[in-house]
């Protein structure tokens, strides 16, 4: 058949004489490549969360033609340290810090600050070029805080706040985060790869490949946003790094320790390291295929920011296992048995398969199997009902982990003026449906004033418009749906938008990504379970524990965001990539297992041959998956309250496939279906067979 010959030789090619020349051809090309596109220019760009058919997208490029659409509004707003009124000095003081900034804008429109009712804060109004983003605009904000900052006196406080400021804050709070991430990615792999080998160099083979592959993997993602628009930010880049270490990672640990088996059998290394990547190859390729067109499918979301991290992080993994393929094995043949010094492999080794903790554990599941499969599965579910209750959607001033200006300036605009003064909503109607859109808005529940700020060449009216809701709030979403109602009802091509339209438009995208995507996810990885195992039960018997353990670690760790770390809400984005990571990754170590599961059964049955598996592979997918959840919690680092959800969440699910769904469920439905579970292959014939 053509697969073994594929197989063999990809395995003769890395493994020989010669295996160097392929290996370095690799590296060569990754470096020409980091070469020729240098820095990260796509990342400069935030790709935009906002879907693109939505009301709010059309109005914010709608507003680019009215006089002023190029330039974005910041708010300075200042009040005094100490809680009190503002006297006419710390009145003139405001107008300064305004005056100020507006020296550094070009920007020439007079205008004074505006006081508060209860005279406790003053705002003013500065703009900015809209086309400012990603570290420009963190740089502009900056220089314009620094200006309002500037000879104010020390009784007062000022902040920028405004929809460019909160997209500053994001680019600010990034600035050298993805150096700290990589380091502390770098430390926990190498750290558990000691642990793991208990060897003072062989760590430092996978470690290489898989860094260099991370740097490779951003020069590509980097080279394919320029051939398709698309554009990615430091979160964005973030989630890709951890993707890249911790999938690479877990790939270079399965085939060492199939080389590890081998060399237990075989007294020349080579021989051995031909066998381990025959063997190890297509699990490696299967489990990769499966998370890359999972992620393949976020590619039709309606949010251009859930694309552009499809698209990218995709082109990561499927740099990680060709490196892990192509350039690990030749250094492994290089280097021969000494690598795993001082605990050396000998050819005279015992086959450990009927021996040890694991094969205890999974003889003990199999002696039990009904009672083992239902107390796990019911600790699952239960742990899955920590989804009740659990609000889902991050305000703009909730996104933040650390210390935001803009939220402080947002928090200060909030106490002492109406809710919508800092973010106020924007509708465009047609100019000849003016009147009557006018009175609509004003008679909208909710809104407390409606200003005209201009007229387009294209005949349309826009107006500012003023709302007394809290960012983001229920009762902010209300008051936007029913401006929408009532304009529309005056004049049907009347668009609503603005920070909180945009809210509740991203909120909406979400859930329409979640209805679309994640049963897509699912028909992937079923699809790809099929393709691998040739099996009519095995398939959704494996797809249906993945999706419960995904179901226990959304659960768990969103009742642990809310109540142990305090977290208002799970981001609109969480769920979906949280099920995503898990389902994707979680069947990683499920075909890891039931490859070996099916290799084992050819001489040993489907019972014994699983027992056997898991011997064979607890200890490495033990290790796979203590490296995967402690690279994923180190997205914890990084400043987004939906980066550090995002690691919780999957870190624990994680561990709770690696410990639970792979060690008890998996084993335990497999030994009560038994050699059924084939059907209709048959294991002990060459290549599956059918019975």
């Amino acid at each position: 058949m053509l697969g073994p010959v594929i197989w063999d030789a990809l395995a003769a090619a890395v493994t020989g004489r010669r295996s160097w020349l392929p290996g370095l051809a690799a590296v060569l090309l990754g470096i020409g490549l980091m070469v020729v596109i240098g820095g990260n220019a796509a990342a400069s760009r935030a790709p935009l969360s906002v879907p693109a058919a939505s009301d709010s997208a059309k109005v914010d490029a709608l507003a680019r033609a009215f006089p002023g659409g190029d330039r974005a509004t910041l708010i300075v707003v200042v009040s005094r340290a100490d809680g009190a009124a503002l006297d006419p000095a710390d009145v003139g003081a405001a107008q300064a810090a305004r005056d100020r900034m507006l020296g550094r804008t070009h920007d020439g429109t007079p205008a004074s600050v505006t006081v508060s009712a209860d005279a406790h804060a003053a705002i003013g109004l500065v703009s900015v070029d809209a086309g400012l983003s990603g570290l420009a605009l963190g740089d502009a904000v900056t220089s314009l805080r620094a200006a309002a900052a500037d000879g104010l006196p020390a009784s007062l406080r000022a902040h920028v706040t405004g929809g460019p400021a909160f997209g500053a804050d994001i680019a600010n709070a990034f600035t050298d985060a993805n150096v700290t991430l990589l380091a502390v990615t770098a430390s926990v792999v190498a750290l558990l790869l000691i642990a793991t080998y208990r060897s003072p160099v062989l760590w430092l083979a996978p470690l290489l490949v898989v860094g260099f592959a991370d740097r490779v993997a951003t020069a590509a993602g980097t080279a394919m946003a320029g051939l398709t628009g698309l554009s990615f930010d430091g979160a964005t880049s973030g989630i890709t790094s951890v993707l890249v270490f911790g999938a690479g990672t877990n790939y270079a640990l399965l085939l060492i320790s199939r080389y590890r088996q081998e060399l237990s059998r075989h007294p020349e290394h080579r021989r051995a390291l031909h066998r381990a990547v025959r063997r190890a190859a297509p699990a490696i390729v299967a489990s990769n295929a499966t998370v890359v067109l999972a992620l393949l499918t976020l590619l039709f979301a309606s949010t251009p920011s859930t694309r552009s991290l499809g698209a990218l992080a995709a082109c990561g993994l499927v740099v990680a296992a060709v490196s892990v393929l192509v350039v690990l094995p030749p250094v492994l043949a290089l280097c021969g048995r000494r690598l795993f010094w001082p605990f050396v492999p000998r050819a005279d080794d015992a086959d450990a398969l009927d021996s040890g903790p694991w094969h205890r554990v999974a003889e003990r599941v199999a002696r039990r199997p009904a009672v083992v499969a239902v107390v796990a599965i019911a600790l699952l579910a239960a742990l899955a009902t920590g989804l009740l209750g659990t609000r889902i959607g991050l305000s703009q001033t909730e996104q933040f982990r650390v210390h935001a200006d803009s939220v402080a300036g947002y928090d200060v605009v909030a106490a002492h003026f109406p809710g919508g003064l800092a973010s106020p909503t924007v509708v465009i109607a047609p100019s000849a449906d003016a009147a009557p859109v006018q009175r609509a808005i004003g008679s909208t529940p909710g809104v407390v004033s409606a200003t005209p700020t201009g007229r387009s060449a294209a005949g349309l009216t826009k107006w500012s418009v003023v709302i007394d809701a809290p960012p983001s709030s229920g009762d902010a979403f209300r008051t936007i749906a029913a401006l929408r109602d009532s304009t529309k009802a005056v004049a049907p091509a009347a668009l609503v938008g603005g920070p909180d339209a945009q809210a509740l438009d991203i909120r909406d995208g979400a859930a329409h990504d979640r209805l679309m995507l994640i049963p897509a996810i699912l028909a992937v990885i079923l699809v790809v379970l099929y393709v691998l195992l040739r099996s009519a039960l095995a398939p959704p018997i494996l797809l249906a524990a993945t999706i419960l353990g995904a179901l226990a670690a959304l659960g768990v760790g969103g009742w642990a965001s809310n109540h142990v770390f305090g977290f208002p809400a799970l981001d609109n984005g969480t769920p979906l990539f949280a099920f995503l990571f898990l389902a994707a990754l979680g069947v990683d170590y499920t075909i890891f297992l039931v490859t070996r599961a099916r290799e084992e059964a050819a001489q040993h049955g489907a019972a014994d041959g699983m027992v056997r598996a898991v011997s064979a592979t607890g200890g490495v997918i033990t290790s796979a998956g203590i490296v995967l959840a402690a690279v994923f919690c180190v997205l914890g680092v990084l400043p987004l309250i939906v980066l550090t959800q995002l690691g919780i969440i999957v870190g624990l699910g994680i561990l709770l496939d690696t410990f639970v769904v792979r060690t008890l469920v998996i084993p335990a439905l497999f030994a009560l279906v038994g050699d059924r579970i084939w059907w209709p292959t048959d294991p002990t014939q060459p290549e599956g067979s059918t019975t």
